[in-house]
């Protein structure tokens, strides 16, 4: 075992590098960082940010050390990291992660370390490594490794070390190896300042890159893959560190997650958003622990399917896991199934399944997929005709555990506004996520700036409990219900391709609430939504009808599938009086134009060419809980297609359930004016 450990050490160093200027007459060195894929660098963001804050495109170099078959000094550039303000005195452990870029990334030969794919640690022992200074000044910097005892988690993106070592400057950025594994798990963050221990970042913080961290990963499986074979391999010292009965075939091995991760490294289509844990789930038979960033690469399936000390679940539970993703993949038509990729998987598969004892077969033989592995489906029709199908996810009910982020906009006297946010997940429990703390408020054209982190935060984690991306309602009065929240982006500044970069409405359902309705339902409100909830399909009522003054009677004449559509904005003029109306007559669905009549008083042309969209809208709604969803896949296709001109952009819905009450009281205190 020892002489295990040793040797893995030496693959490490051999992967560890550190950033140097781009000018080579400079001696200075920024930290450390670790090789994950050809041509990949891992690091922290807080390394680069110094240097790189004012220009990302900043060229500098990457080296190892020499005395452990290091790369020598190659230019770099960074690819991307994941902090949100680069002039921060702090940058939170969850977005401390940068991944850099060799420049001549196909002309360098090097070691890449081995990633574990578990999200959930267990505590145990680490080694640290990194680069440090040195005195001797022809070589000013020297390899470092600390050894530590144990560690603890400290929230979910961040693991801190038992104060059992110091870590000298230069470390951060480094990897965190797990001897009993034999897999790097962490990014050395942090040393305490001339006192004992530190911190880390665990490597399952790499999801939150999204489509560059599939990249990555992917490269990082087929690498290992070539170079599994021999002596010195990180799986030839993974098998020593298992020790595993030889020849046992119900047992996964280090070379059976090789291969399985090469094979799933091959499927090019992404997994639906909430699949991996659902396929996980039915294999353990049991809620597969949280993880957090969720799961967004099919590998981080195969990660849940350990026991709570680190040790991989039967061969089986991974050949069934493998199974359903190859069902899934079939299921989904995408371009894996006609690449060769899901035929190689299926075949290994069936291979491997051969070996294991007989009477579990029928586990791999006879899977299939859980209900929900990805959002239901369903086609609806309009008289005769099929409308396309839409993928539905059902806005949840009342009792239902499913995380919903609330915002809740009050008006201040003096103009300004208080909000707080909160993270409704059924349990009843009215906690505040997050709040204003000015007790003057922040003014209108600063509100967003003033959401833009927490909403985030609290979108992360409603997100990672779901599955999928959480519903956002925003509670207003009813004059403010032509603020166009699916707007809201929650990035002033993204990437190109970066979800943040998507405006609200597009990438979540959307609904609006009225502040005015917090706590208890009235009769006529909680009858009213009952008798839309039990009619099923749903219809559109013009309401007033053309050329007509809105009145109650419009309301409180309509029938119970009737859903009021309003092609004006509500908070002024006649769209003001008939939204005050759907509201004291109990209606908690409305549909509006939050831009419409900008022209005259009169309906016009696009009135007619608005109704007919949302009467199209709602006749393809089978349910009410179906609505924001659909209103949703809409604005997604209208952003693809940059249709600004489309009769629903403009369109804003309020969904006010009863049985889901904002609950009652006033949203904070504040302070008036001298």
């Amino acid at each position: 075992m020892a002489d295990a450990h040793t040797d893995l050490d030496a693959l490490v160093r051999e992967a560890t590098v550190r950033f140097l200027p781009a000018d080579p007459a400079d001696p200075s060195m920024w930290g450390s960082g670790f090789l994950v894929a050809p041509g990949w660098v891992l690091t922290c963001a807080h390394v680069l940010l110094p240097h790189l804050r004012e220009d990302t495109g900043r060229e500098f170099r990457v080296a190892g050390s020499p005395a452990y078959y290091g790369i020598d000094p190659v230019p770099a550039r960074l690819e991307r990291w994941l902090v949100k303000d680069p002039w921060s005195d702090e940058v939170p452990a969850a977005q401390d992660l940068a991944l850099v870029r060799l420049v001549p990334d196909g002309d360098v030969e090097h070691r890449c370390v081995w990633l574990s794919d578990q999200a959930v640690l267990p505590v145990g022992e680490r080694r640290v490594h990194g680069f440090r200074p040195a005195d001797d000044p022809e070589q000013p910097y020297e390899m470092w490794t600390g050894h530590i005892a144990d560690n603890v988690s400290d929230g979910r993106c961040s693991i801190r070390f038992t104060p059992m070592a110091e870590f000298p400057p230069g470390v951060s950025g480094g990897p965190v190896l797990d001897p009993v594994s034999g897999a790097v798990v962490a990014v050395t963050k942090f040393g305490r300042y001339g006192k004992d221990g530190g911190g880390a970042v665990p490597v399952a913080a790499l999801r939150a890159f999204g489509t560059l961290y599939r990249e990555v990963m992917a490269a990082h499986d087929l690498w290992h893959a070539r170079h599994a074979d021999g002596y010195g391999s990180w799986l030839h010292h993974q098998e020593l560190l298992l020790g595993q009965e030889p020849g046992n075939a119900d047992l996964w091995s280090p070379a059976d997650q090789v291969t399985s991760l090469r094979l799933l490294a091959r499927l090019g289509d992404p997994p639906p958003l909430g699949a991996v844990e659902r396929l996980a789930q039915r294999v353990r038979n049991d809620r597969a622990p949280l993880a957090y960033p969720p799961p967004t690469a099919w590998r981080d399936g195969h990660g849940l399917l350990y026991g709570p000390h680190g040790r991989p679940f039967p061969a089986i539970a991974f050949l069934h896991y493998l199974r359903l993703v190859s069902l899934l993949v079939k299921d989904m038509g995408g371009k894996d199934t006609t690449t060769g990729a899901v035929a190689e998987l299926d075949a290994w598969i069936t291979a491997r399944t051969r070996r294991v004892t007989p009477f579990q077969h029928h586990l791999v033989t006879e899977a299939r997929l859980p209900d929900l592995a990805r959002p239901r489906t369903g086609r609806a029709t309009v008289g005769d005709a099929k409308l396309p199908e839409r993928v539905v996810l059902p806005y949840p009910v009342a009792g239902e555990r499913a995380s919903v982020v609330v915002v809740e906009i009050e008006p201040l006297p003096y103009r300004n506004l208080h909000w707080q946010i909160r993270i409704d997940d059924g349990s009843g429990d009215d906690e505040i996520f997050d709040s204003e703390k000015d007790p003057d408020g922040v003014e209108h054209a600063r509100l967003l700036e003033r959401l833009r982190r927490p909403l985030d935060e609290a979108f992360q984690m409603a997100d990672a409990a779901n599955g999928h991306p959480a519903a956002c309602e925003v509670v207003l009065p009813a004059g403010d219900f032509d603020t166009p929240v699916h707007r809201w982006q929650l990035a002033e500044m993204a990437r190109l391709g970066d979800e943040a970069h998507l405006p609200l409405g597009v990438r979540r359902r959307v609904v609006l609430r009225d502040l005015a309705r917090r706590g208890r339902a009235d009769e006529a409100w909680t009858r009213r939504w009952d008798a839309v909830a039990s009619a099923g399909r749903l219809s559109a009522a013009r309401t007033p009808p053309g050329g007509q003054s809105p009145r109650r009677r419009h309301f409180t004449d309509m029938a119970a599938c009737d859903i009021p559509v309003l092609c004006r904005p509500a908070g002024r003029g006649a769209g003001r009086r008939a939204m005050e109306m759907a509201l004291e007559t109990g209606h908690g669905i409305v549909l509006w134009h939050i831009e419409g009549h900008a022209r005259s008083a009169a309906c016009a042309g696009d009135c007619d060419t608005f109704h007919a969209g949302a009467a199209a809208l709602l006749g393809e709604t089978a349910a009410a809980h179906e609505l924001p969803d659909r209103l949703r896949r809409i604005r997604e296709e209208i952003h693809e297609g940059r249709d600004q001109a489309h009769w629903a952009e403009g369109v804003a819905v309020l969904y006010d359930d009863p049985g889901r009450p904002v609950p009652a009281g006033p949203l904070g205190l504040w302070s008036s004016p001298a």
